[in-house]
């Protein structure tokens, strides 16, 4: 019986899920070669992403808790063990990019996670470069100068890739502000993977007035909602080009622009996507971004008036398209005690806009939700270097 050409077997294995990649590791040793290869790695990682294929959603139950669900079959919750390791420790996902998910702890401690390789890198420390008080807090100061003013800090996140460097980069921006005009101080930093440091960059050109946020990835691009000036009561979209390292505004659609809407803004599919929910729940409507940073190429996907779907007042989140595009796939979020009401998902078809429930088993009754690609991409350094 022949060899099969080596071309055909890498065709072959970069269409398989990561699960039995690894499984498959163990043939031959030529088989492991091939598959820890960074070309194949990238090879692997385009092709899921092209082909909208081993796509797993990620669940937080009551904070400290991790399920996966494979978006394929969308069938059963699996357990998956984060690498922190601390038992009733809020830990929060900050950022998903091909594979990789940027954790955060109560105490600002954050490591990079690849869930389907279980591999793990806790991130260099790096100190908040002036004196800021404790973050989630609003506490009294006395200074000569003044006899008193308040001061609360805000820290705002983000992951993502460059494709240009070729690297992951986390950015972190944190502000201290006050009642008192006099004490205001912001910083942002870097953190780069490739060279295991971070470094700071020029302050940003906005405000931030929560206590911690977390931005999405779009268009090699982080995004967060901020305000424009200390007094701005409506917050606008913001965009950190991962390449440039410079920030942009970006237009919303009009009607967001109305009091009368909860605005939730994430990625899906590659682009913006904005769900716009009347204040009264009565009506959901997602808009996507088709063509980055145009205000023009605002589209409207999806419509409803008094959706069926959500009841007794939820909000309706767009996580994905199915693989042919016809269809988006809904979470649907209780974000307080709805009784016997629970966290769940749904198909919306756009074409007969008719929705069928998703069953999956093992559910628990309230979570949050990110989406993440199953790949091999590789945390340290060295193997980054290695794929230049």
């Amino acid at each position: 019986m022949g060899t099969i050409p080596h071309e055909i077997t890498i065709d072959i294995l970069g269409r398989l899920s990561v699960k039995d990649l690894l499984r498959f590791k163990c043939v031959s040793k030529p088989w492991c070669s091939s598959i820890e290869d960074p070309y194949f790695i990238k090879l692997h990682l385009s092709h899921s992403l092209k082909t909208n294929t081993n796509h797993s959603l990620i669940l937080r139950h009551r904070e400290y808790h991790f399920f996966s669900v494979n978006c394929d079959s969308l069938e059963t919750t699996h357990i998956l063990n984060h690498p922190f390791g601390e038992p009733k420790k809020s830990i929060q996902i900050l950022g998903s990019c091909n594979g990789l998910l940027a954790l955060v702890n109560h105490n600002d401690s954050i490591f990079l996670w690849n869930p389907s390789t279980r591999e793990s890198q806790v991130l260099t420390s790096n100190e908040i470069e002036f004196a800021s008080p404790s973050p989630w807090i609003w506490f009294y100061v006395s200074q000569c100068s003044s006899p008193s003013i308040y001061i609360a800090r805000s820290t705002y996140y983000g992951f993502g890739y460059d494709p240009i460097s070729d690297d992951y980069k986390l950015v972190r921006m944190v502000q201290s502000c006050g009642l008192d005009d006099e004490y205001f101080h912001s910083e942002a930093k870097v953190y780069s993977l490739r060279s295991n440091c971070w470094r700071r960059i020029k302050d940003v050109c906005f405000y931030l007035k929560f206590s911690r946020e977390f931005g999405f990835l779009a268009n090699n691009a982080l995004h967060w909602m901020v305000f424009r000036t200390p007094e701005s009561r409506n917050k606008e979209l913001v965009g950190f080009d991962l390449g440039s390292e410079e920030f942009r505004f970006l237009e919303l659609p009009d009607c967001c622009l109305d009091e009368a809407f909860l605005i939730d803004i994430k990625a899906m599919g590659g682009d913006i996507c904005l769900t716009a929910t009347f204040r009264d729940f009565s009506n959901v409507d997602v808009w996507i971004m088709k063509e980055y940073g145009v205000k023009e190429s605002w589209i409207k996907l999806i419509s409803c008036y008094k959706p069926e779907f959500i009841p007794d007042s939820p909000f309706a989140v767009p996580l994905a398209f199915s693989k042919n595009g016809d269809k988006v796939l809904l979470f649907i979020a209780y974000k307080c005690n709805w009784g016997s009401r629970s966290d769940n998902f749904v198909w919306y078809d756009l074409g007969s806009q008719r929705v069928e429930k998703v069953e999956i088993r093992g559910l628990p009754a309230s979570f949050d939700v990110d989406l993440y690609v199953d790949s091999l991409v590789p945390l340290n350094s060295n193997a980054l270097n290695d794929q230049q």
